[in-house]
């Protein structure tokens, strides 16, 4: 099925393109766990407007019923040595595969980019930032970004924090799959990259998982299977 346009007029006032998302990292997660082999499964995780409690950063440890004189010590930090800008990610649309041997434990990630992830440049940063984590501990990483009304390219940001040499990619829509691989002892980064534009179709990429496993993901099964389900007609 050919890509549709989710988050410009007509299907953007029509659906809503969060509710598409989630529903596609379920599918995702539920194709996977079809050829996962015993031992490893896929879940979705879709968090949206997710916020800090600031309240919880101030509170003093309750009442200790165990200790001698019913509670703790009257203690106050003091002021932080230093304050620092920092940017959580508040959204988040991936779906994760575990390795239940040793854990759970994370060994691959497919991150469906959504717009609060390109909106601005703490947010840029923040989800590049979380892309690096994984694979410097060797997590399997893909990326798709299907967003039509933001034009930043993460992936070309996740290749300049990694100081990568790489020509940057020539595209608003694209996905790739990232693998951390060896080489005579020398470790390295791997990628496939697709670019692909409204009304075409997705891609299949390998999505590698820590220890050497990789699998293919049909993105344009997947997402046809949930534009039908959510009655989302081909031409809106």
């Amino acid at each position: 099925m050919a890509l549709l346009d989710h988050f410009r007029p007509p299907l953007s006032i029509r659906r809503h393109w969060h509710s598409f998302h989630n529903a596609w990292s379920t599918y995702l997660s539920d194709s996977l766990n079809q050829s996962l082999p015993e031992g490893y499964f896929a879940e979705p995780n879709a968090q949206f407007g997710i916020e800090i409690d600031v309240a919880a950063s101030s509170e003093r440890i309750p009442v200790n019923p165990s200790h001698p004189n019913g509670e703790l010590p009257e203690w106050i930090p003091q002021a932080p040595t230093a304050t620092l800008p920092f940017q959580p990610i508040t959204d988040v649309v991936e779906v994760q595969i575990f390795n239940v041997q040793a854990g759970p434990t994370l060994v691959g990630a497919i991150e469906l980019i959504n717009p609060a992830n390109k909106d601005r440049p703490t947010h840029r940063d923040a989800f590049t930032s979380k892309c690096q984590t994984y694979l410097q501990q060797g997590i399997g990483l893909m990326m798709v970004d299907v967003v039509t009304n933001l034009s930043a390219n993460l992936h070309n940001e996740l290749m300049k924090r990694l100081d990568s040499q790489i020509e940057p990619m020539d595209a608003e829509l694209y996905a790739v799959a990232y693998r951390i691989a060896e080489t005579n002892g020398t470790p390295h980064l791997d990628f496939w990259q697709e670019a692909f534009t409204v009304g075409s179709k997705l891609p299949i990429l390998p999505l590698f998982l820590k220890g050497g496993l990789y699998l293919p993901v049909d993105l344009d099964e997947t997402y046809h299977y949930i534009c039908v389900r959510q009655r989302i007609p081909e031409y809106p």
